[in-house]
């Protein structure tokens, strides 16, 4: 009976190619989105997911605002982790990793630049579960040993056993290390990705940590993570943690956060890299759903609709002794096997997708068609919503009367075609808030790249390298002032400056401190700001204007008390008038410091975070120099000689050294690559559910048009005009159309506010953003029934009224 069945199903879908082409398309494309977003949610959820990964916490620092406790920074004391582990005996072990922005080694004539790696403990394999393949990982608990990454370590090796080498290492000041281990390398879907790690104690003897050789409770430069017992209560925990006063700051304490929760619900400053989002995934989760969900409805108001064609056959099959059973078995096997080369041809989509996916997005997805512990949930789900989408279609059909049927009667009744209309209104009810949602996160990411900064990043290019020489600071600040005589005297340079920073450089090349006695005598003991150095000149080849004051005076000392902060700074110290702030004297860092100007606030760090406290002074020696380039002498054709020239001159005067140029403008918008990314995803997975809806509604139109297709002939017949058949099918679909914008508008707005919170900076939810949408909707909708209904409306009435 089963084979029977399912050669009469293969050729009835046959003979409809265009019907069984629409259903197989609809839910191919709504579960190949499925399966491409739930294999990135399922990604981005697998971040730090290995075996005793749960009692893994990092300690951070919350700080006190307006008697309020808010997260802090990710990073805290080098006293931290031993003082948990001695005091808590819910601590089983602790873990201090120090970051590096750069490290260059050099073996030989072989010099290579690390932009990552850590000072780090033995006890990194254990809390991050991360496999040593050769050597001795507890020698990392003695100085000037390291265990590099099995990718680095070829690199730097080729062939040759790196066990026993040693490495030059230069981090400004030189040190040598012995290779004794080599570990497995970092996944990618870890927050801390570590490609070396160099013994801990190593700080102690490296000129490069000179003032930071005692472990105390003032630099919170080191990432801190504990191991809990399991059988430990960790609300309890983190109270005792809350509670405590180590460091003895009244407005400063310590908390934890479970290690598997950083990617997607840590944003503070000093993370190790650029997390994820929860509300993205949240997001890209519910479109996913929305998407399969609107497949699924397409595929029903399509087959109701050409079950009504089926009557005569379902009828001949009653009369010929067909149980109810039976046909409702054979429209399932129908849907089945629609479902079936549907969900291949989806698999077959991913396939051919995914490269271009992984590209776009940075992963490195694959189908894990092995993984069963993923594969099966995927395949019950669908098979369920397959079941449950055919259920319906199969009982309608069971449901003929043989009578009706075999006079080829359309069945009676609006209860069914009310059931789609109201699929109708959820499909456009999704679609309205996709297409909201899609407006607001494209006008959100135009405001951030387009809002101005405060500062001018075009045709700056900052220049950088490693010293790989000794070079005492007297040395070091006669040749870099050579170096920026040398730029400027090029042709296409307008100017050059030293500094320890820039604008779109992010938090690693910043200080940050806290407390700070006001020049009134207030004194703010959990003030946080940041602080960096610059040359005078600094200031106008960035094109930062002064609000007060001016730059502070080109004395080169490294200690010299002339300093610059900005407008927020200012406002926190209680300057109303910005002029009375000049010639006064903070005191921060056990000294007396003099404000020589206040700058307009800039953003450093993008419009995604608040403008931050900022104090700028000066220092004997810089590692980055910025040049300003004549933006008539730049071209396409002109700017990879100049950049040729400028890795030149600083060769010439650096010859011992690394060099890297980065363009300003550039590095600043690669903070918002994850956000452009995310408005794509979101407009092309929107663009498919709504091709998925206007499939649905062009189905449900398709029906319409056949069931009114005699009430059609006699108006036609009576002189209705073609224009007039077209707004009555039209009006028909449009009011449910209209209920679906006025369901979806509110959902929408709603959603889509709740995320705008997220943002320092935000672009205002305009009405015209919800009429926009309402329009979009009622377009799509109008394209979709009047193709159909134009059919209908220029049918010849005599075909339709002559069966009668």
């Amino acid at each position: 009976m089963v084979p029977l069945f399912l050669k009469i199903a293969y050729r009835y879908l046959w003979k409809n190619k265009l019907f069984s082409g629409l259903n197989i398309l609809g839910l191919a494309l709504g579960m190949a989105a499925f399966l491409v977003i739930t294999l990135y949610v399922s990604y981005e959820r697998s971040y730090d997911n290995f075996d005793g990964a749960e009692q893994v916490f990092r300690v951070y620092l919350d700080y006190k605002k307006g008697g309020v406790y808010e997260p802090g920074d990710a990073q805290t004391y080098n006293l931290t982790g031993p003082t948990l582990k001695r005091e808590l005996p819910e601590v089983t072990e602790h873990l201090r990793l120090y970051e590096f922005d750069r490290v260059t080694f050099v073996r030989g004539e072989n010099v290579l630049e690390q932009p990552a790696g850590v000072l780090g403990e033995p006890s990194f394999f254990k809390l991050f579960g991360r496999k040593l393949l050769r050597g001795e990982g507890e020698r990392l608990s003695q100085p000037n040993t390291i265990v590099l990454g099995k990718s680095l370590a070829e690199r730097l090796f080729g062939k040759e056993d790196p066990l026993g080498q040693h490495l030059r290492v230069f981090y400004g000041p030189e040190t040598q290390v012995e290779v004794v281990g080599i570990m497995e390398d970092s996944p990618q879907n870890t927050h801390f990705k570590v490609p070396f790690l160099i013994g801990f104690d190593t700080f102690k003897t490296w000129a490069a940590f000179s003032g930071q050789q005692e472990l105390n409770w003032n630099q919170n430069n080191y990432f801190t993570y504990i191991q809990v017992d399991p059988r430990a209560d960790i609300d309890l925990l983190r109270e005792k943690i809350t509670g405590s006063d180590y460091q003895k700051h009244e407005d400063e304490r310590h908390n934890i956060e479970p290690l598997r929760d950083i990617h997607l619900y840590s944003d503070k400053p000093y993370e190790a890299e650029a997390n994820g989002s929860i509300s993205r995934v949240r997001f890209l989760s519910a479109i996913a759903l929305i998407i399969l969900l609107l497949s699924w409805m397409n595929y029903l108001n399509l087959t109701t609709t050409k079950s009504i064609e089926r009557a005569r056959e379902v009828g001949i099959r009653k009369v010929s002794g067909a149980r109810r059973p039976q046909l409702v078995m054979q429209s399932l096997l129908e849907s089945l096997l629609i479902n079936l080369v549907a969900l291949v041809l989806a698999i077959v989509l991913v396939v051919f997708l995914l490269p271009v996916f992984n590209e776009f997005t940075g992963t490195s997805l694959g189908l894990e068609l092995l993984n069963a512990s993923y594969i099966l949930p995927f395949l019950l789900f669908v098979l369920v919503g397959t079941l449950l989408s055919a259920l319906y279609p199969a009982l309608i059909i069971s449901r003929f009367s043989p009578a009706r049927a075999l006079k080829g009667k359309l069945p009676a009744g609006k209860r069914g075609f009310g059931l789609r209309q109201g699929l109708i209104t959820l499909q456009f009810l999704g679609t309205v808030v996709l297409i909201i949602g899609t407006l607001v996160v494209m006008r959100q990411n135009s405001y951030l790249q387009n809002q101005p900064i405060g500062t001018e990043l075009g045709h700056r290019v900052a220049l950088r390298g490693a010293m790989l020489e000794a070079q005492a600071d007297s040395v070091m600040l006669l040749r870099s002032e050579v170096l920026e005589a040398e730029l400027e005297r090029l042709p296409f340079v307008e100017a050059a400056t030293r500094c320890t920073t820039y604008p779109g450089d992010g938090y690693d090349n910043l200080s940050s401190t806290v407390g700070m006695i006001f020049p009134n005598g207030t004194e703010s003991e959990r003030l946080l700001f940041y602080i960096y150095a610059a040359e005078p000149d600094y200031y106008d080849l960035m094109d930062m204007e002064f609000a007060a004051g001016g730059p502070y005076p080109d004395t080169r000392e490294p200690l010299d008390p002339h300093i610059i902060i900005n407008e927020t700074l200012a406002r926190e110290m209680g300057y109303v008038n910005l002029e009375d702030a000049i010639g006064g004297q903070p005191e921060f860092w056990g000294r007396p410091w003099t404000i020589s100007g206040v700058i307009r606030d800039y953003h450093h760090f993008g419009l995604k975070e608040a403008i931050r406290p900022m104090v700028i002074g000066q220092r004997s020696t810089f590692d980055k120099v910025v040049v300003r380039l004549n933006p008539q002498a730049v071209s396409m054709a002109s700017l990879p000689g100049m950049l040729d020239k400028l890795e030149e001159t600083w060769t010439s005067v650096f010859p011992q050294s690394t060099v890297n140029l980065t363009f300003l403008d550039q590095q600043f918008e690669a903070q918002y690559r994850e956000d452009r990314k995310f408005e794509t995803a979101f407009a092309i997975f929107t663009g498919l559910g709504i091709f998925i809806a206007a499939l649905g509604l062009f189905g449900l139109t398709a029906y319409t048009c056949l069931q009114r297709q005699k009430e059609i002939g006699i108006r036609k017949v009576s002189g209705a005009s073609v224009m007039q058949i077209l707004a009555l099918l039209n009006k028909d679909f449009l009011r449910w159309v209209v209920l679906a914008f006025g369901l979806g508008a509110p959902i929408g707005w709603y959603i889509m506010n709740r995320w705008l919170q997220e943002f320092a900076y935000r672009t205002s939810l305009s009405w015209w953003v919800i009429l926009a949408a309402g329009a979009a909707a009622l377009g799509i909708a109008l394209i979709s029934v009047s193709f159909q209904a134009l059919k209908a409306a220029t049918q010849n009435p005599v075909n339709s009224l002559r069966t009668e």
